[in-house]
């Protein structure tokens, strides 16, 4: 790493907590030496980062952090998601390579031309992918051995109108979406989140956006790694896109904190 911060932090928790906060598309941070291989403007990548940012978010599993009874761990990217995006998988599966947005975006969210055509993706997964997930891994894996389980709860947002990048941006965009995985998603960690997030208005389910991370080690074969992904209307706490954080915020990070009670004990 040429310059700060460092591309991710693992946050401790308290010894007892299996609960993990990811926060994995919160920053703006661009290394200067990863800079060069985006095609955009200043202006235009400021734009960009209005956009593709889930803004404050990092901020929001902060303050549930404080407010929580028994304090979760956080595990945040320092990174932008442009220089990579951990939650994307590295290969052929990645449904979002469609529209150049597998783990290494080669296009905007309005479906421009970030990095050059032939551009080769395997620096920045060697560099920034690999680590992110083996240490992510890592942290799943202590919380299992000291708590033997743990949760996984994805913390993102969503802007309040589709995107040109959107695969799946026809469907409702409630003020909180709960992306579920069916081994990973009880119907307990959807009750709790559903009971949790009431007073921030409507929960949905799975649309815009669906699925959780579970790092691969783990994926459909341990039950006892619980996962959801809250995804949060921007229009609830911030000026979109991009602007700063509103009074919606300490709301959305207290029933975040209600949720880390709930599935704590």
């Amino acid at each position: 790493m040429t310059d700060a911060p460092a591309s991710f932090e693992l946050v401790p928790g308290a010894p007892a907590s299996p609960v993990i906060l990811h926060v994995p598309h919160s920053s703006r941070h661009i290394p200067a030496d990863v800079r060069p291989g985006i095609v955009l403007d200043d202006a235009a990548l400021e734009r960009e980062l209005d956009h593709i940012t889930d803004s404050h978010t990092a901020r929001i599993a902060e303050v549930a952090a404080g407010l929580a009874g028994l304090t979760p761990w956080r595990f945040v990217n320092r990174a932008s998601r442009l220089v990579v995006d951990p939650e994307r998988f590295p290969d052929d599966r990645e449904e979002m390579t469609a529209v150049g947005m597998g783990a290494v975006y080669t296009r905007t969210t309005h479906r421009e031309v970030l990095r050059a055509d032939g551009t080769d993706p395997e620096p920045l997964i060697e560099r920034y992918f690999r680590p992110y997930a083996r240490a992510m891994t890592e942290a799943v894996a202590d919380r299992l051995a000291v708590t033997g389980r743990a949760v996984i709860v994805d913390v993102h947002s969503y802007p309040t109108e589709p995107l040109p990048y959107e695969l799946h941006g026809e469907g409702p965009r409630p003020p909180v979406c709960l992306g579920t995985d069916g081994f990973h998603t009880s119907p307990e960690l959807l009750a709790a989140a559903r009971q949790a997030f009431a007073p921030c208005g409507e929960t949905g389910l799975d649309s815009p956006f669906s699925g959780t991370y579970v790092p691969l080690d783990f994926y459909g074969k341990r039950a006892d790694v619980g996962a959801l992904m809250v995804e949060i209307r921007r229009d609830t706490y911030m000026t979109e896109p991009g602007g700063p954080a509103g009074p919606g915020l300490s709301r959305l990070a207290e029933s975040l904190a209600a949720l880390v009670d709930a599935v704590s004990g």
